[in-house]
This record gives structure tokens, C-alpha cells and sequence, in this order.
């Protein structure tokens, strides 16, 4: 899952940042209003954390802007202000939810995987395809009996492909919503997870579910036919 973090204060934006991708979200971060503004229009995210007060543009401008351009992104505000006043101003503007600093860290991964389970249609909490299956509750992954122990990385890859599973996913699909906005197209970084990839839920497996389309890209499927 891919999300946008649209906090001016330092700190509190590189607190958050770490902790989601050490439970292997992708994250990108906005510092001010106006790089939140642009990066929520030119990227798909699962969903956005969005400080109100913000340097060159607040949040409840942004989110209002958003949803008037009809983008459905869950939106969860974070904010120091704890007035009724105000957090009606971010529920009115399109927020789904509101926390207030400061907060725990659990209670705002509680708050996220709310939001992501309701933006999903069908509410799937675990993505099955063979034998291989993933929570995306508890981040748990396993293939049959076996446990398998990806990376941050290796999970936010794995998780894309099972969710797009039986289709054929490219390069730049996957860069765009695994890797960060500075991530560099012309490096084989995509390639070599992909191998450890396989090495962790392919290799000690007779039915290979990794197949190269090439040219193109990957998909994930039961066979290869």
C-alpha cells in the first residue's frame, strides 16, 4: 500500500515515515501544502495523512480541492487542534477521520488499516493465489506450511503483484507505486527484487507463480501456459 504523508514539521513527518515502512507501507512525504497538492494529483495512493496546518497551503484546502476533482483517496487528518470547530472543518472539507497530536502510534495504524479496509470494495483482509498468502492485516506472508520473511520491500513488491495477480504488471507500474517519486528508472533495482523474490516464494517450490513477460514487465500466476 502506497501512502502520501503531508506534514511540515520535520520530526513528526520522519516519525511517522519510518514507522509505516517498517510495517512495509511506501511512503512519500510532502513537506508543505503545495509539494502535498502535487503529489496527491500526479499519484495513485492508497491513502493520505494530511496535517492541516500547513506552510503555502492548509490542509482543508487540499482536501476540499481533492474530492471536488473527485479524488476518492481515504483521507485521514492530523492536526494539533482539537477544537469541535475544526475537526468539523476537515470532515466537511472530505476527510474520512480525524486524529489529534499528539497521538500513539498504534492508534494511528489502527486508524490506517480502518481506512484501507473500508476503501476496499470486497474487504479482503488476506490475498490468496496457489498456495501462497498474504495478510494484509498482520503482514504475514506464507507459502503451504511455511512462513517466508520478505523485507519492506520485498513485501510492498509481493503485495502489488498478488494484488494485481493473473495480470501483467510493468516496470513503471511497479516503480510508481512501490518505489519512492525519486526512484530511477534506468537502475536494475526492480530486476533484483524480483529475483529475491523469487528465491524466498518460487525456488523451494515446483510451481513457479513469478513469470517474465518480456519486454514488458512480470506477472504473478498459478502457471505458465
Amino acid at each position: 500500500m502506497r501512502i502520501l504523508v503531508v506534514e511540515d514539521e520535520e520530526k513528526i513527518a520522519s516519525f511517522i515515515e519510518r514507522g509505516l515502512k517498517e510495517h512495509h507501507y511506501t511512503v512519500d512525504v510532502g513537506r508543505d501544502g503545495e509539494e502535498g497538492q502535487y503529489l496527491a494529483d500526479v499519484n495513485a495512493y492508497d491513502l493520505i495523512l494530511l496535517d492541516i496546518m500547513l506552510p503555502k497551503k492548509d490542509g482543508v484546502s487540499i482536501c476540499r480541492e481533492l474530492r471536488q476533482r473527485k479524488n476518492a483517496t481515504p483521507i485521514l487528518m492530523l492536526t494539533a487542534r482539537d477544537a469541535v470547530t475544526d475537526k468539523v472543518s476537515g470532515l466537511d472539507a472530505g476527510a474520512d477521520d480525524y486524529l489529534t497530536k499528539p497521538f500513539s502510534f498504534s492508534e494511528l495504524l489502527a486508524r490506517i488499516r480502518a481506512l484501507l479496509r473500508r476503501g476496499r470494495e470486497e474487504k479482503v483482509d488476506v490475498l490468496r493465489i496457489a498456495d501462497l498468502e498474504m495478510n494484509l492485516l498482520n503482514h504475514e506472508v506464507r507459502r503451504g506450511e511455511q512462513d517466508i520473511k520478505l523485507t519492506s520491500k520485498e513485501y510492498g513488491l509481493l503485495e502489488y503483484l498478488m494484488l494485481h495477480a493473473n495480470q501483467v504488471v510493468t516496470r513503471t507500474m511497479i516503480s510508481e507505486h512501490v518505489w519512492k517519486e525519486d526512484f530511477n528508472s534506468f537502475t536494475n533495482v526492480i530486476d533484483v527484487h524480483i529475483r529475491y523474490l523469487r528465491n524466498k516464494i518460487d525456488k523451494p517450490y515446483p510451481t513457479k507463480l513469478i513469470h517474465t513477460v518480456r519486454g514488458t514487465g512480470y506477472i504473478l500466476k498459478e502457471a505458465s501456459s
